[in-house]
Formats: C-alpha cells, sequence, structure tokens
C-alpha cells in the first residue's frame, strides 16, 4: 500500500508576520510551494521568476505580489529589490530556489551547458543575495535559504554538471553564514530528495525515474514538494537564530544507503 504524502503543515499564522520574503523562481514547483507556505505564515512574499506567477498567486493569497526577474541579471534584480521596499518593505528573507537541472550525460555536456547551469544555480543566488543584503542589515535581522540537492550526496551519474553546481552553493552557503552572523542573519541550505515537481517529471523523474528513486530511500516514496515546507519553515523561523551554515538533507533516506 503507498503511503499518502503528507498534508501541508499549518504554520504559526504570526511567526513571520511584519517580515517580507523574496522567493526565485516561484512560477511553478518548489518555489510555488514555498511562496504558499511563507504567505500562510504571516510574510508577505515577493516572486522573482521570468514565467507568469498567476497559479502562484492564486495559491499563495493577496500577501503574494509576483515581479518578473531575471535572477542572473543584476541590474533587473536591484530594480525588483527597490521596488519591493518600496511596495511591501524589507526584504527579510530571500530564498534562492530558482534553477536548472538537465540531465545531460558527462560526455555531452558541453562548457556551454555547463556555464549555463552554474549561471543559473550559483550566479543567480549570488546575485540575489548580494543586492539584498544591505536590505537585511538594514532591518538588522535576516534569513538567507538556499536550495541546493540532495544529488550532492548520491551524485547521480547523468547530473554531474547539476551535482556540481549544486556542491558550489552549500560552500557558498557555509562562507556566507561566517560572513553573515555577527549581523543577526543566518544562511542555510534545504537539500531535496527526486521531488515530484513540474520539471522532474518531464526531465529526471520521466519514464519511471520517480519510482525507481524512491525504491532508493529509505521512505520509499515520491517525494512532493509539501515534504520540503517544515523544514523551510523552521529554518525561517525567528526562534531559529541558532541554525546557520548547515545543510538540510531532506531526502527520505537516500543518502544513508
Amino acid at each position: 500500500m503507498t503511503t499518502p504524502p503528507p498534508a501541508t503543515p499549518t504554520p504559526a499564522p504570526a511567526m513571520l508576520t511584519d517580515r517580507t520574503a523574496v522567493v526565485t523562481g516561484a512560477a511553478n514547483g518548489l518555489g510555488r510551494e514555498f511562496a504558499a507556505a511563507l504567505t500562510a505564515a504571516g510574510a508577505r512574499v515577493a516572486g522573482f521568476d521570468i514565467a507568469g506567477q498567476a497559479e502562484t498567486g492564486a495559491r499563495a493569497g493577496e500577501r503574494f505580489t509576483p515581479y518578473t526577474v531575471d535572477v542572473t541579471d543584476p541590474a533587473a534584480v536591484a530594480r525588483a529589490l527597490t521596488l519591493v521596499n518600496a511596495e511591501l518593505g524589507g526584504p527579510h528573507l530571500v530564498v534562492n530556489n530558482a534553477g536548472v537541472y538537465p540531465p545531460i550525460p558527462f560526455e555531452q555536456t558541453s562548457l556551454e551547458d555547463l556555464r549555463r547551469i552554474l549561471r543559473v544555480n550559483v550566479e543567480g543566488p549570488f546575485v540575489v543575495t548580494q543586492a539584498a543584503l544591505p536590505y537585511l542589515r538594514r532591518a538588522g535581522w535576516g534569513r538567507v535559504v538556499n536550495i541546493a540537492s540532495g544529488a550532492v550526496f548520491v551524485g547521480p551519474p547523468d547530473l554531474v554538471a547539476y551535482t556540481a553546481s549544486k556542491a558550489a552553493l552549500i560552500g557558498f552557503t557555509r562562507s556566507l553564514a561566517t560572513l553573515l552572523g555577527p549581523d543577526n542573519i543566518t544562511v542555510n541550505t534545504i537539500a531535496p530528495g527526486l521531488t515530484r515537481t513540474e520539471t522532474a517529471a518531464r526531465s529526471t523523474g520521466a519514464d519511471g525515474g520517480f519510482e525507481r528513486v524512491a525504491a532508493m530511500q529509505r521512505v520509499p516514496r515520491v517525494e512532493e514538494p509539501a515534504d520540503l515546507v517544515s523544514t523551510l519553515l523552521y529554518v525561517c523561523d525567528p526562534a531559529s537564530g541558532f541554525l546557520t551554515g548547515q545543510t538540510l538533507n531532506v531526502d527520505g533516506g537516500a543518502a544513508f544507503l
């Protein structure tokens, strides 16, 4: 019998009241789930994406505001953050979720493929966090959450470039946490396993991929976006101010094998 996925946890309503969060890649998948969870926790959420975010807005409600932003474009990110500050206040939290993960055989991965993956998965979080930092410091409080991948710990052979990019993000987290700890800003990483999103369904999860990965996990079911919500809320919680520089591997126990 297949175990059903857990329902999205109901957060404490006032946990993030008067806080503003930026969620990149908010148009679908984990970004949509994260935006909805943060608004439910009381935050105002600015969604950054190049795709339309109407469905996220319908899910997240009136506290959600979409911005059309290419996170690899420093000028566009700076303009968007100026608008966020003027319209919503802050930001106080940054969730670097936008990413790409094309499964390309290593021997067929061109330098341009590698550069494109690094541009979105590493440069994007770098650009957004660097631009948001003056606002976080001015507020005297902040949370930076980077979304990496459990692939770093299991090393899938068809995701060499992607895995390298996510490993870089974990290193980014460690150094940034050291830098920003004295500013009352924490920096942590969440590393999901293969999660049932629209993008994953078109790539790694296709043709039975979800089921093959689930069979290798200690929790033998397909990971759903809702499985990441409680971890996100934990690292964003004002009460989690002593947790920083950490990578929380939420992959159903795949990395144990």
